[in-house]
């Protein structure tokens, strides 16, 4: 595990094979973990990361659509 930046703790999982390559979840305290697939390569963990923060800093988990929450998030990405 790996705190970068206050209340967001980074874990690298093997998510096995044809997974996703993270999922983001908050946690009880308002903090945040970001889980990465272990199995990816180290660019597109970056991006799995970029992608996670994304969602923290839009607000993404006060939303309920998740189409919609994808979309726009991948539409600034």
């Amino acid at each position: 595990m790996i705190l970068l930046t206050d209340g967001i703790f980074v874990h690298l999982l093997d998510f096995g094979v044809n997974s996703v390559s993270e999922t983001v979840t908050q946690n009880a305290d308002g903090t945040y973990s970001i889980f990465i697939n272990a199995r990816l390569d180290y660019e597109t963990q970056q991006r799995a990361y970029l992608h996670a923060l994304a969602h923290i800093y839009r607000n993404d988990f006060e939303k309920s659509d998740v189409d919609t929450i994808e979309y726009e998030c991948h539409k600034i990405a």
